[in-house]
Protein backbone atom coordinates (compact mmCIF):
# COMPACT_ATOMS: atom_id res chain seq x y z
CA UNK A 1 0.00 0.00 0.00
CA UNK A 2 1.33 3.68 -1.15
CA UNK A 3 -0.49 6.51 0.76
CA UNK A 4 -0.76 9.64 -1.07
CA UNK A 5 -1.44 12.49 0.76
CA UNK A 6 -3.69 15.24 -1.18
CA UNK A 7 -2.78 19.15 -0.66
CA UNK A 8 -5.49 19.79 -3.33
CA UNK A 9 -3.78 18.56 -6.56
CA UNK A 10 -5.61 18.24 -9.57
CA UNK A 11 -3.03 15.06 -10.49
CA UNK A 12 -3.79 13.56 -7.16
CA UNK A 13 -5.72 10.84 -8.97
CA UNK A 14 -3.04 10.52 -11.92
CA UNK A 15 -0.43 9.53 -8.85
CA UNK A 16 -2.43 6.84 -7.60
CA UNK A 17 -3.48 5.86 -10.85
CA UNK A 18 -0.13 5.43 -12.30
CA UNK A 19 0.98 3.14 -8.30
CA UNK A 20 -1.83 1.29 -9.39
CA UNK A 21 -0.43 0.56 -12.89
CA UNK A 22 2.68 -0.53 -11.87
CA UNK A 23 0.77 -3.48 -9.31
CA UNK A 24 0.61 -1.43 -6.32
CA UNK A 25 -2.01 -0.24 -4.56
CA UNK A 26 -2.80 3.57 -3.80
CA UNK A 27 -5.32 5.24 -1.20
CA UNK A 28 -5.46 8.92 -1.30
CA UNK A 29 -5.85 10.49 1.76
CA UNK A 30 -6.79 14.53 2.89
CA UNK A 31 -2.89 15.64 3.63
CA UNK A 32 -3.56 16.25 7.29
CA UNK A 33 -4.65 12.89 8.42
CA UNK A 34 -4.02 11.99 11.73
CA UNK A 35 -0.71 9.73 12.01
CA UNK A 36 -2.85 7.39 13.58
CA UNK A 37 -4.57 6.32 10.91
CA UNK A 38 -1.76 6.43 8.50
CA UNK A 39 -0.24 3.82 11.15
CA UNK A 40 -3.18 1.72 10.74
CA UNK A 41 -2.61 1.71 7.27
CA UNK A 42 0.80 0.38 7.55
CA UNK A 43 2.17 2.04 4.01
CA UNK A 44 5.05 0.82 2.15
CA UNK A 45 5.72 4.34 1.20
CA UNK A 46 3.87 7.69 1.18
CA UNK A 47 3.66 10.50 -1.66
CA UNK A 48 3.10 14.12 -1.24
CA UNK A 49 1.01 15.57 -3.88
CA UNK A 50 1.39 18.76 -5.76
CA UNK A 51 -0.97 21.43 -5.13
CA UNK A 52 -2.28 24.62 -5.97
CA UNK A 53 -0.92 26.97 -2.75
CA UNK A 54 2.61 28.31 -1.87
CA UNK A 55 4.08 27.36 1.42
CA UNK A 56 5.41 30.90 1.36
CA UNK A 57 1.85 31.51 2.39
CA UNK A 58 0.84 32.00 5.95
CA UNK A 59 -1.67 29.28 6.79
CA UNK A 60 -0.70 26.85 3.92
CA UNK A 61 -1.26 23.09 3.90
CA UNK A 62 1.24 20.75 6.04
CA UNK A 63 1.40 17.50 6.58
CA UNK A 64 1.25 16.25 10.52
CA UNK A 65 5.12 16.39 11.15
CA UNK A 66 5.13 13.07 12.60
CA UNK A 67 4.74 11.57 9.29
CA UNK A 68 8.47 12.02 8.57
CA UNK A 69 9.07 9.88 12.16
CA UNK A 70 7.26 6.94 10.54
CA UNK A 71 10.35 5.29 8.96
CA UNK A 72 8.77 4.47 5.51
CA UNK A 73 10.43 6.42 2.27
CA UNK A 74 8.75 9.86 1.26
CA UNK A 75 8.31 11.35 -1.89
CA UNK A 76 7.18 14.64 -2.22
CA UNK A 77 5.93 16.41 -5.90
CA UNK A 78 6.20 19.23 -6.87
CA UNK A 79 4.27 21.43 -3.95
CA UNK A 80 5.16 18.40 -1.84
CA UNK A 81 8.62 18.67 -2.45
CA UNK A 82 8.40 22.48 -1.71
CA UNK A 83 6.67 21.84 1.66
CA UNK A 84 8.62 19.12 2.91
CA UNK A 85 11.97 21.22 2.15
CA UNK A 86 10.21 24.40 4.68
CA UNK A 87 9.67 21.54 7.13
CA UNK A 88 13.05 20.16 7.50
CA UNK A 89 15.06 23.14 8.07
CA UNK A 90 15.44 24.17 4.19
CA UNK A 91 14.72 27.63 2.56
CA UNK A 92 11.88 27.96 -0.35
CA UNK A 93 11.67 31.55 -2.48
CA UNK A 94 9.90 32.38 -4.72
CA UNK A 95 11.24 31.44 -8.30
CA UNK A 96 12.91 34.67 -10.53
CA UNK A 97 10.37 33.14 -12.98
CA UNK A 98 7.18 30.91 -13.40
CA UNK A 99 8.05 27.57 -15.07
CA UNK A 100 4.86 25.56 -16.69
CA UNK A 101 5.50 23.21 -19.13
CA UNK A 102 8.51 20.61 -20.52
CA UNK A 103 11.90 21.18 -19.31
CA UNK A 104 15.32 19.66 -19.40
CA UNK A 105 16.16 17.95 -16.01
CA UNK A 106 19.95 16.89 -15.40
CA UNK A 107 20.56 14.49 -13.21
CA UNK A 108 23.19 14.49 -11.36
CA UNK A 109 22.88 11.43 -9.09
CA UNK A 110 21.90 7.99 -11.03
CA UNK A 111 20.81 6.36 -7.64
CA UNK A 112 17.36 6.32 -6.28
CA UNK A 113 14.55 7.37 -7.94
CA UNK A 114 16.66 8.15 -11.35
CA UNK A 115 18.66 4.79 -10.99
CA UNK A 116 19.09 3.26 -14.62
CA UNK A 117 17.77 6.80 -16.33
CA UNK A 118 19.54 8.80 -18.80
CA UNK A 119 21.47 11.78 -17.37
CA UNK A 120 19.01 13.95 -19.17
CA UNK A 121 15.22 13.97 -18.92
CA UNK A 122 12.42 16.05 -20.54
CA UNK A 123 10.17 16.75 -17.17
CA UNK A 124 7.09 18.55 -17.12
CA UNK A 125 7.14 21.35 -14.76
CA UNK A 126 4.42 23.48 -13.28
CA UNK A 127 5.58 25.65 -10.18
CA UNK A 128 6.44 29.35 -9.13
CA UNK A 129 8.29 28.57 -5.88
CA UNK A 130 11.51 26.58 -5.51
CA UNK A 131 13.63 25.15 -2.87
CA UNK A 132 16.83 27.67 -2.63
CA UNK A 133 18.49 25.88 0.13
CA UNK A 134 18.08 22.06 1.20
CA UNK A 135 17.87 20.67 4.47
CA UNK A 136 20.53 19.70 6.60
CA UNK A 137 21.28 15.67 5.50
CA UNK A 138 19.96 16.20 1.89
CA UNK A 139 22.23 16.66 -1.60
CA UNK A 140 20.86 17.80 -4.93
CA UNK A 141 20.06 14.77 -7.33
CA UNK A 142 18.99 16.87 -10.44
CA UNK A 143 18.59 20.20 -11.40
CA UNK A 144 17.19 22.29 -14.75
CA UNK A 145 18.99 25.83 -15.92
CA UNK A 146 16.47 27.99 -13.78
CA UNK A 147 16.08 24.96 -10.96
CA UNK A 148 18.88 24.23 -9.05
CA UNK A 149 17.24 21.91 -6.55
CA UNK A 150 14.89 20.23 -8.96
CA UNK A 151 15.21 16.84 -7.32
CA UNK A 152 17.17 16.29 -3.52
CA UNK A 153 17.21 13.04 -1.77
CA UNK A 154 18.37 11.98 2.25
CA UNK A 155 19.57 8.11 1.37
CA UNK A 156 19.34 7.80 5.42
CA UNK A 157 15.76 8.43 6.00
CA UNK A 158 15.18 7.47 2.78
CA UNK A 159 13.14 11.01 1.07
CA UNK A 160 13.11 12.18 -2.06
CA UNK A 161 11.92 15.75 -3.33
CA UNK A 162 11.44 16.21 -7.00
CA UNK A 163 9.72 19.78 -8.08
CA UNK A 164 8.48 18.62 -11.84
CA UNK A 165 5.12 15.92 -12.03
CA UNK A 166 6.50 12.37 -13.11
CA UNK A 167 2.18 11.01 -13.39
CA UNK A 168 1.94 14.19 -16.40
CA UNK A 169 2.75 11.70 -19.72
CA UNK A 170 4.67 14.71 -20.45
CA UNK A 171 7.27 13.74 -18.28
CA UNK A 172 8.66 11.10 -20.60
CA UNK A 173 10.22 8.70 -18.38
CA UNK A 174 7.91 9.28 -15.41
CA UNK A 175 7.20 5.62 -14.96
CA UNK A 176 10.22 5.01 -14.46
CA UNK A 177 10.91 7.23 -11.19
CA UNK A 178 7.48 6.11 -9.68
CA UNK A 179 8.48 2.59 -10.46
CA UNK A 180 12.34 2.95 -8.70
CA UNK A 181 10.60 4.88 -5.78
CA UNK A 182 7.66 1.93 -5.13
CA UNK A 183 10.36 -1.25 -5.55
CA UNK A 184 13.56 -0.12 -5.26
CA UNK A 185 12.93 2.59 -2.29
CA UNK A 186 9.76 1.54 -0.69
CA UNK A 187 10.52 -2.20 -1.54
CA UNK A 188 6.23 -2.47 -2.34
CA UNK A 189 5.19 -5.52 -3.33
CA UNK A 190 2.63 -6.10 -6.54
CA UNK A 191 -0.56 -7.06 -5.29
CA UNK A 192 -2.93 -5.00 -7.17
CA UNK A 193 -4.50 -7.27 -9.50
CA UNK A 194 -8.01 -6.93 -11.51
CA UNK A 195 -8.95 -10.72 -11.05
CA UNK A 196 -7.97 -10.86 -7.48
CA UNK A 197 -9.82 -7.62 -7.37
CA UNK A 198 -12.99 -9.17 -8.25
CA UNK A 199 -12.47 -12.17 -6.06
CA UNK A 200 -11.90 -10.41 -3.41
CA UNK A 201 -15.29 -7.55 -3.33
CA UNK A 202 -17.14 -10.74 -4.02
CA UNK A 203 -16.16 -12.58 -0.74
CA UNK A 204 -16.47 -9.21 0.85
CA UNK A 205 -19.74 -8.75 -0.37
CA UNK A 206 -21.12 -12.67 0.99
CA UNK A 207 -19.31 -12.41 4.19
CA UNK A 208 -21.07 -8.76 4.88
CA UNK A 209 -24.22 -9.23 3.58
CA UNK A 210 -24.87 -13.05 4.23
CA UNK A 211 -28.54 -13.88 3.65
CA UNK A 212 -29.96 -10.08 3.49
CA UNK A 213 -31.60 -8.21 1.14
CA UNK A 214 -30.01 -5.66 -0.81
CA UNK A 215 -31.67 -3.13 -3.51
CA UNK A 216 -29.70 -1.55 -6.28
CA UNK A 217 -30.46 1.33 -8.43
CA UNK A 218 -29.56 1.00 -11.80
CA UNK A 219 -28.99 4.20 -14.22
CA UNK A 220 -28.10 2.54 -17.13
CA UNK A 221 -24.21 3.14 -16.62
CA UNK A 222 -21.15 0.89 -16.50
CA UNK A 223 -20.67 1.99 -12.95
CA UNK A 224 -24.03 0.65 -11.04
CA UNK A 225 -24.00 -2.15 -13.95
CA UNK A 226 -21.23 -3.39 -12.65
CA UNK A 227 -21.75 -2.56 -8.83
CA UNK A 228 -25.37 -4.82 -9.62
CA UNK A 229 -23.57 -7.84 -11.34
CA UNK A 230 -20.63 -8.32 -8.56
CA UNK A 231 -23.56 -8.12 -5.94
CA UNK A 232 -25.42 -10.18 -7.74
CA UNK A 233 -22.45 -13.11 -8.20
CA UNK A 234 -22.69 -12.91 -4.41
CA UNK A 235 -26.06 -13.23 -3.23
CA UNK A 236 -27.98 -14.08 -6.56
CA UNK A 237 -31.97 -13.58 -5.76
CA UNK A 238 -31.76 -11.98 -2.75
CA UNK A 239 -30.42 -8.19 -4.95
CA UNK A 240 -33.21 -6.04 -6.14
CA UNK A 241 -32.61 -3.97 -8.73
CA UNK A 242 -34.68 -0.62 -9.31
CA UNK A 243 -34.39 0.78 -12.69
CA UNK A 244 -36.03 4.00 -12.52
CA UNK A 245 -36.80 5.34 -16.00
CA UNK A 246 -36.72 8.75 -15.77
CA UNK A 247 -37.19 9.71 -19.54
CA UNK A 248 -33.73 11.62 -18.80
CA UNK A 249 -31.96 8.36 -20.44
CA UNK A 250 -30.18 7.87 -23.45
CA UNK A 251 -32.43 6.54 -26.43
CA UNK A 252 -33.32 2.81 -26.10
CA UNK A 253 -31.41 2.70 -22.80
CA UNK A 254 -34.28 1.43 -20.88
CA UNK A 255 -35.31 -1.01 -22.85
CA UNK A 256 -31.50 -2.50 -23.99
CA UNK A 257 -30.54 -2.35 -19.81
CA UNK A 258 -33.38 -4.52 -18.77
CA UNK A 259 -33.08 -6.89 -21.47
CA UNK A 260 -29.84 -7.68 -20.99
CA UNK A 261 -30.22 -7.95 -17.13
CA UNK A 262 -32.96 -10.52 -17.01
CA UNK A 263 -31.36 -12.19 -19.48
CA UNK A 264 -28.59 -13.07 -17.31
CA UNK A 265 -30.08 -14.32 -14.27
CA UNK A 266 -31.90 -10.89 -12.18
CA UNK A 267 -35.30 -12.26 -11.07
CA UNK A 268 -35.65 -9.48 -9.14
CA UNK A 269 -35.79 -6.24 -11.79
CA UNK A 270 -38.27 -3.63 -11.04
CA UNK A 271 -38.39 -0.94 -14.19
CA UNK A 272 -39.84 2.34 -12.86
CA UNK A 273 -41.98 4.38 -15.66
CA UNK A 274 -41.47 8.13 -14.01
CA UNK A 275 -40.92 10.31 -16.72
CA UNK A 276 -43.99 12.11 -16.42
CA UNK A 277 -43.49 13.10 -12.93
CA UNK A 278 -39.43 14.36 -13.96
CA UNK A 279 -40.93 16.28 -16.23
CA UNK A 280 -43.23 18.19 -14.06
CA UNK A 281 -40.93 18.27 -11.40
CA UNK A 282 -38.44 20.14 -13.44
CA UNK A 283 -40.83 22.73 -15.68
CA UNK A 284 -39.26 26.44 -15.40
CA UNK A 285 -35.91 25.33 -13.37
CA UNK A 286 -32.82 26.73 -15.01
CA UNK A 287 -30.62 26.48 -11.98
CA UNK A 288 -27.75 23.87 -13.12
CA UNK A 289 -27.55 22.87 -8.98
CA UNK A 290 -31.49 23.10 -8.27
CA UNK A 291 -32.29 21.06 -11.34
CA UNK A 292 -29.69 18.13 -9.67
CA UNK A 293 -31.20 18.88 -6.63
CA UNK A 294 -34.86 18.28 -7.90
CA UNK A 295 -33.66 14.94 -9.60
CA UNK A 296 -32.06 13.36 -6.46
CA UNK A 297 -34.73 14.50 -3.97
CA UNK A 298 -37.77 13.00 -6.48
CA UNK A 299 -35.47 10.47 -7.27
CA UNK A 300 -35.40 9.23 -3.63
CA UNK A 301 -39.17 9.70 -3.61
CA UNK A 302 -39.74 7.60 -6.67
CA UNK A 303 -37.31 4.98 -5.21
CA UNK A 304 -39.05 4.72 -1.78
CA UNK A 305 -42.19 4.52 -3.33
CA UNK A 306 -40.81 1.55 -5.15
CA UNK A 307 -39.20 -0.34 -2.28
CA UNK A 308 -42.59 0.21 -0.14
CA UNK A 309 -45.09 -1.23 -2.73
CA UNK A 310 -42.91 -4.02 -4.83
CA UNK A 311 -40.81 -5.50 -2.40
CA UNK A 312 -42.59 -5.01 1.13
CA UNK A 313 -42.60 -8.92 1.42
CA UNK A 314 -38.66 -8.56 1.80
CA UNK A 315 -36.85 -6.80 4.46
CA UNK A 316 -34.23 -4.75 2.89
CA UNK A 317 -31.31 -4.40 5.12
CA UNK A 318 -28.58 -2.73 2.58
CA UNK A 319 -28.37 -0.11 -0.62
CA UNK A 320 -25.59 -0.52 -2.81
CA UNK A 321 -24.37 2.42 -4.78
CA UNK A 322 -22.00 2.51 -8.00
CA UNK A 323 -20.45 4.90 -6.20
CA UNK A 324 -16.35 5.21 -8.01
CA UNK A 325 -13.21 6.62 -6.26
CA UNK A 326 -12.80 9.73 -7.94
CA UNK A 327 -16.50 10.85 -7.02
CA UNK A 328 -14.81 11.40 -3.75
CA UNK A 329 -13.16 14.26 -5.47
CA UNK A 330 -15.71 15.72 -7.32
CA UNK A 331 -17.64 15.97 -4.27
CA UNK A 332 -14.99 17.53 -2.73
CA UNK A 333 -14.83 14.62 0.38
CA UNK A 334 -10.50 13.76 -0.14
CA UNK A 335 -8.94 16.84 0.32
CA UNK A 336 -10.21 19.81 2.92
CA UNK A 337 -8.57 22.20 0.07
CA UNK A 338 -10.77 20.57 -2.84
CA UNK A 339 -13.50 22.98 -4.59
CA UNK A 340 -16.94 22.00 -4.45
CA UNK A 341 -17.62 21.29 -7.91
CA UNK A 342 -20.63 19.50 -8.21
CA UNK A 343 -23.23 18.03 -5.76
CA UNK A 344 -22.79 14.24 -5.48
CA UNK A 345 -24.95 12.44 -8.36
CA UNK A 346 -25.14 9.29 -6.79
CA UNK A 347 -28.53 8.28 -4.42
CA UNK A 348 -28.65 9.08 -0.82
CA UNK A 349 -31.66 7.65 0.40
CA UNK A 350 -33.05 8.87 4.06
CA UNK A 351 -32.21 8.05 6.84
CA UNK A 352 -35.49 7.03 8.20
CA UNK A 353 -35.57 4.12 6.07
CA UNK A 354 -32.63 2.81 7.62
CA UNK A 355 -30.48 1.15 5.31
CA UNK A 356 -26.76 0.22 5.08
CA UNK A 357 -24.76 1.43 2.32
CA UNK A 358 -23.30 -0.94 0.34
CA UNK A 359 -20.33 0.83 -2.36
CA UNK A 360 -18.27 -2.63 -3.51
CA UNK A 361 -16.17 -0.18 -5.93
CA UNK A 362 -15.73 2.64 -4.32
CA UNK A 363 -12.14 1.75 -4.51
CA UNK A 364 -12.04 1.23 -8.28
CA UNK A 365 -11.75 3.91 -10.94
CA UNK A 366 -13.23 3.69 -13.67
CA UNK A 367 -10.99 1.77 -16.22
CA UNK A 368 -10.30 -0.71 -12.94
CA UNK A 369 -14.70 -0.81 -12.90
CA UNK A 370 -14.50 -2.24 -16.93
CA UNK A 371 -11.72 -4.52 -16.24
CA UNK A 372 -13.65 -5.89 -13.59
CA UNK A 373 -16.85 -5.86 -15.74
CA UNK A 374 -14.45 -7.95 -18.41
CA UNK A 375 -13.52 -10.35 -15.63
CA UNK A 376 -17.71 -10.79 -14.96
CA UNK A 377 -18.03 -11.52 -18.72
CA UNK A 378 -20.38 -8.50 -19.02
CA UNK A 379 -20.41 -7.53 -22.96
CA UNK A 380 -17.81 -4.74 -24.39
CA UNK A 381 -20.15 -2.83 -25.43
CA UNK A 382 -22.21 -2.05 -22.19
CA UNK A 383 -18.63 -1.29 -20.42
CA UNK A 384 -17.10 0.47 -22.90
CA UNK A 385 -20.54 2.95 -23.11
CA UNK A 386 -18.89 6.17 -22.56
CA UNK A 387 -19.67 8.13 -18.68
CA UNK A 388 -23.23 9.34 -18.27
CA UNK A 389 -24.18 11.69 -15.54
CA UNK A 390 -26.78 10.81 -12.89
CA UNK A 391 -29.23 13.68 -13.37
CA UNK A 392 -29.17 12.38 -17.16
CA UNK A 393 -29.95 14.52 -20.26
CA UNK A 394 -31.53 17.45 -18.19
CA UNK A 395 -27.42 18.56 -17.44
CA UNK A 396 -27.01 18.41 -21.24
CA UNK A 397 -29.78 20.85 -21.53
CA UNK A 398 -28.90 24.27 -20.84
CA UNK A 399 -31.44 25.84 -19.10
CA UNK A 400 -35.38 24.55 -18.40
CA UNK A 401 -35.82 20.75 -19.54
CA UNK A 402 -38.92 20.80 -21.54
CA UNK A 403 -40.24 17.44 -23.34
CA UNK A 404 -39.25 19.06 -26.53
CA UNK A 405 -35.76 19.69 -25.78
CA UNK A 406 -35.34 16.23 -24.41
CA UNK A 407 -36.47 14.58 -27.39
CA UNK A 408 -34.06 16.94 -29.80
CA UNK A 409 -31.56 16.20 -27.42
CA UNK A 410 -32.16 12.25 -27.37
CA UNK A 411 -31.63 11.86 -31.08
CA UNK A 412 -28.95 14.52 -32.00
CA UNK A 413 -27.22 12.22 -29.28
CA UNK A 414 -27.76 9.09 -31.05
CA UNK A 415 -27.42 10.45 -34.45
CA UNK A 416 -23.88 11.48 -32.87
CA UNK A 417 -22.59 8.32 -31.50
CA UNK A 418 -24.06 6.29 -34.01
CA UNK A 419 -21.82 8.39 -36.68
CA UNK A 420 -18.58 7.84 -34.19
CA UNK A 421 -19.34 4.16 -34.03
CA UNK A 422 -19.67 4.00 -37.85
CA UNK A 423 -16.67 5.79 -38.40
CA UNK A 424 -14.47 3.76 -35.42
CA UNK A 425 -13.92 6.80 -34.19
CA UNK A 426 -16.26 6.22 -30.95
CA UNK A 427 -13.31 3.87 -29.22
CA UNK A 428 -10.65 6.32 -29.50
CA UNK A 429 -12.76 8.75 -27.18
CA UNK A 430 -13.29 8.75 -23.60
CA UNK A 431 -16.33 10.54 -23.64
CA UNK A 432 -18.32 12.39 -26.44
CA UNK A 433 -22.35 13.60 -25.82
CA UNK A 434 -24.03 16.52 -27.80
CA UNK A 435 -25.69 19.41 -25.19
CA UNK A 436 -28.49 21.72 -26.29
CA UNK A 437 -28.19 25.31 -26.01
CA UNK A 438 -31.50 27.23 -24.66
CA UNK A 439 -31.11 29.55 -27.83
CA UNK A 440 -32.65 29.42 -31.06
CA UNK A 441 -30.80 31.02 -33.85
CA UNK A 442 -31.82 31.55 -37.57
CA UNK A 443 -30.75 29.89 -40.59
CA UNK A 444 -32.01 28.57 -43.98
CA UNK A 445 -33.64 25.50 -45.20
CA UNK A 446 -34.65 24.72 -49.31
CA UNK A 447 -36.26 28.66 -49.37
CA UNK A 448 -37.37 29.23 -46.28
CA UNK A 449 -35.56 30.78 -42.47
CA UNK A 450 -35.61 28.58 -39.78
CA UNK A 451 -35.28 29.87 -36.11
CA UNK A 452 -34.20 27.06 -34.43
CA UNK A 453 -31.72 25.43 -31.65
CA UNK A 454 -28.23 25.28 -31.24
CA UNK A 455 -26.24 21.32 -30.16
CA UNK A 456 -23.56 21.47 -28.87
CA UNK A 457 -20.71 19.04 -29.99
CA UNK A 458 -18.39 17.35 -27.01
CA UNK A 459 -15.87 14.79 -27.14
CA UNK A 460 -12.77 14.93 -24.89
CA UNK A 461 -9.43 12.60 -24.10
CA UNK A 462 -8.96 11.62 -20.69
CA UNK A 463 -7.76 8.97 -18.05
CA UNK A 464 -10.14 9.51 -15.35
CA UNK A 465 -12.34 12.44 -15.75
CA UNK A 466 -10.57 14.67 -13.40
CA UNK A 467 -8.54 16.70 -16.42
CA UNK A 468 -9.37 16.21 -20.53
CA UNK A 469 -7.94 17.86 -23.76
CA UNK A 470 -10.71 17.80 -26.47
CA UNK A 471 -10.53 14.89 -29.19
CA UNK A 472 -9.55 15.88 -32.39
CA UNK A 473 -12.44 14.47 -34.78
CA UNK A 474 -11.47 14.66 -38.12
CA UNK A 475 -12.86 17.80 -40.26
CA UNK A 476 -14.98 15.00 -42.36
CA UNK A 477 -16.38 13.36 -40.03
CA UNK A 478 -17.31 16.63 -38.00
CA UNK A 479 -19.40 18.09 -40.84
CA UNK A 480 -20.69 14.48 -41.57
CA UNK A 481 -22.20 14.27 -37.97
CA UNK A 482 -23.59 18.30 -38.40
CA UNK A 483 -25.31 17.42 -41.65
CA UNK A 484 -26.70 14.34 -40.26
CA UNK A 485 -28.42 16.14 -36.74
CA UNK A 486 -29.66 19.41 -39.07
CA UNK A 487 -30.98 16.92 -41.71
CA UNK A 488 -32.58 14.39 -39.45
CA UNK A 489 -33.64 16.14 -36.17
CA UNK A 490 -36.49 18.71 -36.16
CA UNK A 491 -36.27 21.67 -34.34
CA UNK A 492 -32.13 22.28 -34.89
CA UNK A 493 -30.68 24.33 -38.16
CA UNK A 494 -27.24 24.28 -36.30
CA UNK A 495 -24.13 22.47 -34.73
CA UNK A 496 -20.75 23.59 -33.12
CA UNK A 497 -18.08 21.90 -31.47
CA UNK A 498 -16.60 22.23 -27.78
CA UNK A 499 -13.06 23.04 -28.00
CA UNK A 500 -12.75 24.01 -24.14
CA UNK A 501 -10.30 21.58 -22.03
CA UNK A 502 -11.09 20.74 -18.43
CA UNK A 503 -9.54 23.06 -16.95
CA UNK A 504 -10.73 25.89 -17.59
CA UNK A 505 -14.50 23.95 -18.58
CA UNK A 506 -15.77 20.93 -16.66
CA UNK A 507 -16.62 18.14 -19.83
CA UNK A 508 -20.22 18.42 -18.64
CA UNK A 509 -22.22 21.85 -19.18
CA UNK A 510 -23.94 21.83 -16.28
Amino acid sequence: MIVILNFGSQFAHLIARRVRDLGVKAEILPFDTNIETIKAINPSGIIFSGGPDSVLRKGSPRPNKDVYTLGVPVLGICYGHQVMAEMLGGEVIRGAHREFGKENLEIQSKSGLFLKLQPNQTVWFSHGDQVQKLPSGFRRSAATTSCKNAAFTDDRRRFYGIQFHPEVTHTKNGNAILKNFLFSICKAKKDWEIKSITEDIISDIKHRVGKEHVVVGISGGVDSLVAATLIHRAIGNHLHAVFVDTGLLRKNEVVEVATYLKKHGFKKLHVIDAQKQFLRALKGITDPEEKRKTIGHLFIKVFESAIKKELRQHSIKYFAQGTIYPDRIESASTSGTASKIKSHHNLTLPEKLGFEILEPIKDLYKDEVRRVGLELNLLRELLWRHPFPGPGLAVRIVGEVTKERVEILREADAIYIEELRKAEEYGKIWQAFAALFPIKVVGVMGDARTYEYVVSLRAVDSVDGMSADWHKIPNDLLEKISSAIVNKVDGVNRVVYDITQKPPATIEYE
